[in-house]
C-alpha cells in the first residue's frame, strides 16, 4: 500500500502523479537495485583489494529487523501456521535469501504484480472524486491492456492434526529473569477474512478473551505470574486471507511449557462452559461506539486499513464498512441464542483441528550461528568469482560510487511553491477559566458526542530519587484498581464507560529558555458525554482511594512494562540513541533520559529482577502523596458548543472531590534548573544487534529563539540532500536524518546501521555541506514545504489548543514561528550552520547502540561502555 495525504488540491494531484508514476512506471536501474536490494562490493569501495562483503538497505534492514525477538517469533508464526503458499516466505526478505534475487527477478516481478490489473485504488476527502478517476484513467490505465496477473492467494490446506515446532532466537540481554526466556502460543487457522460477519465475530470473540485485566486469558495467564506478557501477536490476525488467532505467554521458563498449555486449554473449556458476562459482551460493544464516534486525523487512512486484506482477496469493499449491520446482526444472533458465543468458541478453538504450539528459546550461539551462516554464503558466492567477475564487482562498485554522487534532476516533479502556502496560520479558538483555584483551558469544537478530558499535574513537589519512578507510576495507577473496586473490575468500569484512564510522563522544555523546563504527569481521558458524570467518578476513586497494596499485580505490572521496554530497543533504538545523545546537552533532555531513555529500561530491569515488591510499591506511594492532587494541577477540557457547559459543571464536581488545596492560576509550572551545566560525553549502549542506531546531538535553542525555525529547516535540508544520500545510499544504513527538538538539541541519527565511524564523519561533512551553501534554492524551498505539511497538518477535534495547554506555546508564537520559516534563506542558513554546528561552536555529545565496537574501545576517543544490560 502506498498512502498518501494533503489538504492542498494541487498538492493532491502532484503528489498522485508522482505516486502513481514510481508505483506503474518506476525506473528500476540495475545500479537501483544492487544500492536499494544487495550487492557484493568491496568493503572500501575504492579499494580493490579490500574483502568484498555484502551490502543493500534492505539486506541491513532486515538484518536488524530480525534481532527483535518479537518479530522474529511473529515470522517464524505465519509461515508455519499457513506453510503451503505466499505466507510461508519472510514478505521483508530473509536475510540470508535476499542474495539469491537477481535484478531480472525483481524487473519481472514487478511486471506482474505492480499492474493496474493487479491494483486497488482508493481516496478519501472532499475532492471530486470524477477529477480522481480521470487522472488515475489519464496517467495510469490508459498505457496498459488488461492481464491476468494471477495473484489469487488460495485457502490454506487444512491440517487433520495439531502440529507443534521449536525455534531459537538470541538470548535477550535485557531479560530481568535470564532462566525466563521462553515464549509459546498455541495458534488456530480460522475462516476467510472475506465473510465479513464471520471476521467481525471472529474479531469480536477475540477481544473478549484477551483484552484487559476481565478477560479470561488475562485471569489465567497474565495473573498467574507465569510469564512476562502475552506472547507476540497474540489475539486476532485478519490481514492473512485465512485469518488466525494467538494466544501464549513469553517471559516464562522452559518447565513451565505444558502448564500454560494446560491453561490455555482449560481457559477454552471454562469459556465454553460458562460463556461471558452481560457486562463484558457491552463493554466490547461500548468501544466498537466510541471507535465510530472518535474522529482522527487519520481516519481516512485507518479505514483504507482496515478493509484493504479482505478487499485484496476480492470482498466487497462496501460490506467491509457497515459495522454497524454486523453489529446489529449479532446481537439478534444472541437474543435468538444465548450460547452463540460459546458455540462460536467451540467451533473456532476445540474442534478446529489446524493448530499449532509454538515454542522460541534461546540459543546462546544464535548470533554467533547466524554471523557464520552469513560468512559461509559470502564465501561461497566470492569463491565462484572468476577474475573477471572480480574486476566487474569492483567497476560497478565504482559506477554505483559515481550515481550516488551525481545530483539528482528533480525539475520534472510537480511541486507546490513556497508563495502558495498562506502566511497566516489558522488559530484555534479557546477560553480560559478558574474552577476552585485550578486554572481550566475550554475549547469547543464538533466532537460528535464526545468529551475529552485532560489534566497536568506538576512534579515541582517531587524529591529527585523519586524521579525514576514516575514512568512506573504512571503505567500502574489507572490499573491496580481503586475505592471498592478490584483492578478487574476498575478496568471492566474504564471499557463500559470510557475511551480508556491514561497516564503519562510530561516534560517539555519551556518555549524561551533552554535551561528551564516543566515537570508533571498528564491526565487523559474521553467518554460519550452521557458518561462524563461516571468518568470522572473513576477518577476520583483514583486519586483518592488508589489501590496500592496488591504487591503480586505490580509484579505483574513491571514484569509487563520491562519486557515491553526491553522489546522496544531493536525498533526504536534511534530514538533511544537520540536521548543519549541529548541527556548532557540540556537539563529536559536530562531528564527525558532518565525517565524514557536507556536509564530508564536499565531502571526497570533492576526493578523486575526484585521478588518483593514492597520497597518499590513503598516508592510508588509517595509519589502518590506529591501528584493524586490539585496543589499544582491544570485541566482543559474539548467538547461541543451545547454541552461544554455541562462537562465543566462534571469537572468542578470532581475537582471538589480532590485531595489538596488549589491556589494558582498559571499556564505553565516552569522550573529553572540548578547547577546543570552542559557537558560533553559519547556513550555506547553495547547490545547484540548486527547494526547500530547512531546519534549526536548539539546545544542549540529553544523554540521562541529566532533561530529554532531556520536551524528547523536546515535539518530538513541536510536530512534530505546530504545525510540520505551517504548514510542510507553510500552507507546502506536504512534511515537517516537531523531534526530540531523542542528539547533545546539539534540532533543527528541513522537507524539499522551497518556503519559506525563512517556515519559519525557523514554527520560532520553535512555540517561543512551546509556551510559551503552547495544547495539551491529549490532545495530550500523543498525544506520549506516539508516543514509546513507537518505545521499545518490537520488537527484532530479532540487535541485542539493543545499545543498551548502541554507546552504553553500560543498561536502568537507559532505565527511568530511561521514568519521565520518563510524569512529563511541561503545566508541565514550558513550562518546558523557556522553558529551552532561547527566543531566547538557549541557543546556536543555522541550516542549509539550496537554491537562490540573498536571505535568505543579506543580509550582515547573518550566513550564510555555500559555493559551493564549485557
Amino acid at each position: 500500500m502506498y498512502p498518501f495525504s494533503t489538504m492542498n488540491p494541487q498538492d493532491f494531484e502532484n503528489l498522485l502523479s508522482v505516486y502513481l508514476d514510481a508505483a506503474f512506471f518506476p525506473r528500476l536501474r540495475e545500479l537501483d537495485f544492487r544500492q536499494e536490494g544487495w550487492r557484493l562490493e568491496h568493503e572500501n569501495n575504492q579499494d580493490s583489494n579490500s574483502p568484498i562483503i555484502f551490502k543493500g538497505v534492505v539486506f541491513n534492514e532486515m538484518k536488524g529487523a530480525l534481532t527483535s525477538p518479537e518479530q522474529l517469533f511473529g515470522i517464524h508464526l505465519q509461515n508455519k501456521l499457513m506453510p503451503s503458499h505466499t505466507y510461508s516466505h519472510n514478505s521483508g526478505g530473509e536475510p540470508l535469501n535476499i542474495p539469491d534475487l537477481t535484478w531480472q527477478q525483481l524487473r519481472e516481478f514487478h511486471a506482474t504484480h505492480y499492474h493496474p490489473s493487479n491494483a486497488r485504488f482508493y481516496s478519501y476527502g472532499n475532492l471530486p472524486m470524477e477529477r480522481n478517476l480521470e487522472l488515475i484513467d489519464k496517467l495510469v490505465l490508459q498505457k496498459f491492456d488488461k492481464i491476468e496477473p494471477k495473484t489469487e492467494v488460495p485457502n490454506e490446506t487444512r491440517w487433520n492434526e495439531p502440529r507443534e515446532f521449536h525455534v531459537h532466537c538470541a538470548p535477550d540481554p535485557m531479560a530481568a529473569d535470564p532462566e525466563k526466556q521462553t515464549t509459546v502460543s498455541v495458534n488456530y487457522l480460522l475462516g476467510t477474512i472475506t465473510d465479513q460477519y464471520e471476521s467481525f465475530l471472529m474479531s469480536f470473540i477475540s477481544s473478549l478473551l484477551v483484552h484487559g485485566p476481565p478477560a479470561p486469558f488475562y485471569k489465567s495467564l497474565i495473573t498467574a505470574n507465569i510469564g512476562s506478557d502475552y506472547s507476540p501477536y497474540t489475539g486476532y490476525n485478519g490481514s492473512t486471507k485465512d485469518a488466525s488467532f494467538s494466544i501464549g505467554l513469553q517471559g516464562i521458563k522452559t518447565e513451565d511449557l505444558d502448564k500454560v498449555k494446560q491453561l490455555i486449554e482449560q481457559t477454552f473449556d471454562e469459556v465454553i462452559q460458562t460463556g461471558f458476562e452481560s457486562e463484558r459482551i457491552e463493554a466490547i460493544l461500548h468501544m466498537i461506539e466510541l471507535s465510530q464516534k472518535h474522529q482522527t486525523t487519520m481516519f481516512g487512512l485507518g479505514i483504507i486499513s482496515s478493509l484493504m486484506s479482505s478487499w485484496n482477496h476480492d470482498a466487497d469493499p462496501v460490506t467491509c464498512l457497515q459495522v454497524n449491520k454486523h453489529v446489529n446482526q449479532f446481537k439478534q444472533s444472541l437474543k435468538d441464542n444465548p450460547q452463540f458465543l460459546q458455540e462460536k468458541v467451540r467451533q473456532y478453538f476445540k474442534e478446529n483441528s489446524h493448530k499449532m504450539v509454538l515454542v522460541m528459546t534461546p540459543k546462546e550461539d544464535f548470533k554467533k550461528e547466524t554471523e557464520d551462516a552469513e560468512q559461509q554464503k559470502l564465501s561461497e558466492m566470492v569463491a565462484r568469482l572468476s577474475t573477471q567477475d572480480k574486476e566487474k564487482v569492483f567497476q560497478t562498485g565504482l559506477a554505483l560510487a559515481e550515481e550516488q554522487n551525481k545530483e539528482e534532476d528533480l525539475s520534472s516533479l510537480p511541486t507546490l511553491r513556497v508563495s502558495d502556502i498562506s502566511p497566516q496560520l489558522v488559530r484555534t479558538h479557546f477560553d480560559l477559566t478558574n474552577i476552585g483555584g485550578v486554572q481550566v483551558q475550554c475549547c469547543q469544537q464538533p466532537t460528535n458526542g464526545i468529551t475529552y478530558f485532560r489534566g497536568l499535574s506538576s512534579m515541582k513537589t517531587l524529591p529527585d530519587e523519586l524521579l525514576p519512578y514516575v514512568p512506573l507510576f504512571c503505567g500502574v495507577i489507572t490499573r491496580l484498581g481503586a475505592g471498592d473496586m478490584s483492578f478487574q473490575e476498575l478496568a471492566q468500569r474504564e471499557e463500559l464507560k470510557t475511551g480508556g484512564l491514561g497516564m503519562g510522563t510530561h516534560l517539555v522544555q519551556y518555549h524561551s529558555d533552554v535551561m528551564s523546563y516543566e515537570q508533571g504527569v498528564t491526565l487523559s481521558s474521553s467518554s460519550l458525554d452521557r458518561n462524563l458524570p461516571e468518568m470522572f467518578s473513576l477518577w476520583t476513586e483514583i486519586f483518592n482511594r488508589p489501590t496500592m497494596n496488591d504487591n503480586d499485580r505490580l509484579s505483574t505490572l513491571v514484569r509487563m512494562s520491562a519486557s515491553d521496554l526491553a522489546m522496544s530497543l531493536a525498533n526504536s533504538g534511534h530514538a533511544y540513541a537520540m536521548k543519549g545523545a541529548s541527556s548532557s546537552l540540556t537539563p529536559v533532555a536530562r531528564l527525558q533520559q532518565l525517565m524514557g531513555g536507556m536509564t530508564q529500561v536499565t531502571f526497570m530491569k533492576g526493578i523486575a529482577e526484585c521478588e518483593d515488591m514492597m520497597e518499590t510499591m513503598t516508592k510508588l506511594k509517595q509519589v502518590a502523596s506529591h501528584l493524586l492532587n490539585k496543589e499544582n494541577m491544570r485541566c482543559a477540557i474539548n467538547s461541543s458548543p451545547e454541552f461544554m457547559s455541562s462537562a465543566l459543571s462534571e469537572l468542578e464536581s470532581f475537582l471538589e472531590t480532590l485531595p489538596g488545596q488549589a491556589g494558582n492560576n498559571e499556564s505553565m509550572f516552569v522550573k529553572q534548573a540548578c547547577g546543570f551545566v552542559p557537558s560533553q560525553e559519547r556513550n555506547h549502549y553495547e547490545l547484540p544487534f548486527p547494526v547500530n542506531y547512531m546519534s549526536r546531538g548539539i546545544q542549540a535553542v529553544p523554540y521562541t529563539h529566532p533561530d529554532f525555525p531556520t536551524l528547523r529547516i536546515l535539518a530538513r535540508l541536510m536530512s534530505a540532500k546530504f545525510l540520505h544520500r551517504e548514510i542510507r545510499e553510500k552507507g546502506g544504513a536504512y534511515g537517516s536524518g537531523a531534526s530540531m527538538g523542542t528539547d533545546g538539541v539539534f540532533k543527528f541519527y541513522s537507524y539499522r546501521d551497518p556503519n559506525s565511524v563512517n556515519t559519525l564523519e557523514s554527520f560532520s561533512h553535512s555540517v561543512e555541506w551546509a556551510i559551503k551553501g552547495d544547495y539551491t534554492q529549490q532545495d530550500i524551498d523543498e525544506a520549506k514545504l516539508s516543514i509546513f505539511s507537518a505545521v499545518d497538518g490537520p488537527v484532530a477535534p479532540s487535541d485542539k489548543a493543545m499545543t498551548f495547554f502541554l507546552s504553553g506555546i500560543s498561536d502568537d508564537m507559532r505565527q511568530q514561528q511561521r514568519e521565520g520559516l518563510f524569512a529563511a534563506n541561503k545566508q541565514s542558513l550558513i550562518d546558523v550552520a557556522q553558529r551552532y554546528l561547527t566543531p566547538n561552536a557549541q557543546v556536543t555529545a555522541e550516542a549509539f547502540l550496537g554491537p562490540e565496537n573498536t571505535m568505543s574501545q579506543d580509550k582515547a576517543g573518550g566513550w564510555k561502555i555500559h555493559k551493564e544490560a549485557m
